[in-house]
């Protein structure tokens, strides 16, 4: 029943999405294709700006994966994700979904193939991906194109929003699909 119901939102959330948001700039007198072409070229100058973050954030992210210290981090962080029944397997995915969105669907991705999607595993990491965010990827992004460098509290708090996403998706998936 859930699936079903989840099924048909998922089926027709993206175009309804897609006509209701002409037919609100229609109701307000917005003319809905110049402002949408005028959005799209300050995007294409906000991507210029924020390359040289990006640059840095995947180099980084590349040596951290590359170094072995992925695997050393799971290894460290193994006993706090058995406490909470987070399957181990599922570790990887929950360290480097703040880091980079590309990264997390790659290791999701090897979940899949490795324990298919309809899987506890797979469910978690599904789950997962959608109720965390690539915490530091949104900060180089957003914070670099206003050149904003004291990010604050911004960090930790993505942080824990990222902690919270992680336990839930466990705790949705043990009581939905296990």
């Amino acid at each position: 029943m859930f699936q079903n119901i989840m099924g048909a939102i998922s089926t027709y959330a993206i175009p309804l999405i897609l006509l209701l948001i002409p037919l609100y700039g229609y109701i307000k007198k917005v003319k809905v294709y110049e402002a949408f072409t005028e959005g799209a070229k300050e995007g294409f100058y906000t991507a210029v700006r924020i390359i040289p973050y990006l640059v840095a954030m995947l180099v980084a992210i590349g040596i951290f994966r590359k170094s072995g210290a992925m695997d050393i981090l799971n290894g460290i962080l193994r006993p706090i994700t058995n406490l909470i029944g987070m399957p181990s397997e599922v570790l990887p995915m929950a360290l480097m979904k703040p880091l980079s969105g590309g990264g997390a669907s790659g290791i999701m991705n090897d979940l899949f193939t490795t324990y298919g999607p309809d899987s506890l595993i797979g469910r978690t990491a599904s789950i997962m991906n959608g109720s965390t965010e690539t915490t530091f990827y949104v900060l180089a992004v957003y914070f670099g194109s206003v050149a904003i460098k004291k990010t604050r509290h911004a960090v930790l708090a993505g942080l824990i929003a990222d902690t919270v996403g992680i336990i839930t998706a466990v705790i949705v998936a043990r009581i939905m699909f296990a």
